[in-house]
């Protein structure tokens, strides 16, 4: 799972970062508010923790912005204030859940897992796109009775294309996702990876497609004809 940390304290953030990778999250972190909210706007991450206090921009304003944008992955703020009004300020900018410094490490995970739950599409954790069932816990896709497991790039891939169903998204989208945001994968691997992909969705029989755009990207498309 992809979390953004966009918080300028440096040992808070060597310290969380640390925390966070030992509990298997791909961490990018960045203590400036402007490369954060930036960062956010990409749309690669599955959760975002913001301190409030920031250079450049602060949480605050980068939910907001975020928002505005459309991007729908799950806040949580963290800040050292614990006056009501800040914390109805970052609900009302758009942060899902709030923390107050110093806290515990297990209630910060707890907070996460229970952001990363109300994330999943569909109550019992599967993803579902036109005739394809997505089992993320064992790497499983399903088309009928057909059935075929995924390698780990294959399942993010096709895990970020259903989360995003509706929308295009770019090669550097993808690279992001699926390699980290500061990788030095080249876009090629995209394609290459992409073309797995299909061959799973093949293998299943399935009608689904990754149709690339040309110019932009990928979009998944379902047509029962």
């Amino acid at each position: 799972m992809r979390l953004l940390l966009v918080e300028d304290e440096k040992r808070m953030a060597q310290a969380l970062c640390e925390i966070l990778r030992q509990e298997k999250y791909d961490v990018d972190h960045f203590a400036d508010g402007l490369e954060g909210l930036f960062a956010l706007e990409t749309g690669t991450y599955d959760l975002a923790v913001l301190d409030v206090m920031l250079p450049g921009k602060n949480g605050f304003e980068i939910a907001s912005a975020a928002r505005r944008k459309g991007i729908k992955t799950p806040i949580l703020m963290l800040t050292a204030k614990s006056e009501l009004d800040d914390k109805v300020t970052g609900l009302d900018c758009g942060a899902d859940d709030y923390l107050t410094k110093p806290f515990m490490t297990r209630e910060l995970l707890a907070r996460l897992r229970a952001l990363a739950r109300r994330n999943i599409q569909s109550p019992d954790g599967t993803l579902r796109f036109g005739d394809l069932t997505l089992y993320k816990e064992s790497s499983m896709l399903h088309c009928g009775e057909n059935s075929v497991r995924l390698s780990e790039k294959e399942l993010r891939i096709l895990e970020y294309l259903i989360a995003n169903q509706g929308r295009i998204l770019t090669r550097e989208q993808l690279a992001a996702k699926i390699w980290g945001y500061d990788s030095e994968a080249e876009y090629n691997n995209v394609e290459v990876y992409m073309s797995f992909a299909r061959k799973k969705l093949n293998f299943v029989r399935s009608k689904t497609e990754i149709k690339a755009v040309r110019g932009i990207g990928y979009e998944l498309r379902y047509e029962d004809v």
